[in-house]
């Protein structure tokens, strides 16, 4: 279908989905929020799709934020739809089932961090900036990013950067370890295309293990983590790529992966 806010292209098994609204530096309205919603969905349901990358427009930013134009009339009411469609979203994110790449070239702040947060592994440039500036407007994150910074970074930086406001720099954000890799504005998108490319060539079932061990197991108690881990690891025993794989580790080959 045509968005009107977003680009979708495919290459291969890799799906990317781009923020497209450069004038507005790729700022989270609710019609966006929607379309990538819907977007997200449909790559879920895509059994050709196996890794999707996250963009935004232009040079300046993944996203700037939310759409501050937009919020400034809500009502109580009407922000609480915002906030509860925007970490729907997220969840859905992080829920996916599939492993998604945030490429990162520029402003994630606000809304565009939090969307950045959700994303399973970030790749940012070195000019890239990321913060949670809402204070400065009289507000707080609505879309997960007290939750998700805390559960990335840890109580301390949760509070700097939610209560002072300022951005950081790509390379604090690795250091929080918000920010899997920082590389050279020049090698984004080769950095990103070849993690793509290795995860599009990986097993998508035992993916959506690690994904299920991790986001889900890690946020139940130690015991009960381990619990989910063995049984996912029992149940990737059922699936052809198992065999698939151990078998061509034998044959000192390449395994070709089916989803199966």
């Amino acid at each position: 279908m045509a968005y009107r806010n977003l680009e979708i292209a495919n290459r291969g098994a890799v799906r990317t989905i781009t923020v497209n609204r450069p004038d507005k530096l790729n700022a989270l309205n609710r019609e966006t929020l929607n379309e990538l919603t819907l977007a997200f969905t449909q790559a879920a349901q895509d059994d050709d799709v196996r890794v999707v990358v996250l963009a935004g427009a232009g040079e300046k930013a993944f996203v700037a934020g939310a759409d501050i134009a937009e919020m400034n009339g809500y009502t109580p009411v009407q922000a609480q739809g915002f906030s509860r469609a925007g970490q729907r979203l997220m969840s859905l994110v992080e829920r996916l089932g599939k492993p998604v790449i945030a490429r990162i070239q520029g402003f994630a702040l606000g809304g565009g961090m939090e969307l950045a947060m959700c994303c399973h592994l970030r790749v940012a440039s070195e000019k890239a900036k990321f913060g949670q500036p809402e204070i400065n407007l009289g507000l707080i994150p609505g879309f997960g990013g007290t939750q998700r910074l805390l559960r990335l970074a840890g109580r301390g930086a949760a509070l700097e950067l939610c209560l002072l406001g300022g951005p950081i720099s790509a390379q604090r954000a690795y250091e929080l370890g918000v920010v899997t890799r920082v590389v050279a504005p020049e090698a984004l998108d080769e950095t990103v295309n070849a993690m793509a490319d290795q995860l599009a060539a990986s097993a998508p079932l035992a993916a959506a293990g690690i994904l299920d061990a991790i986001l889900q197991g890690g946020e139940t108690a130690i015991d009960q983590g381990l619990e989910f881990e063995t049984q996912a690891f029992a149940l990737a025993f059922s699936t052809e790529d198992m065999r698939e794989g151990t078998t061509a580790f034998l044959e000192k080959r390449k395994a070709a992966f089916k989803g199966r």
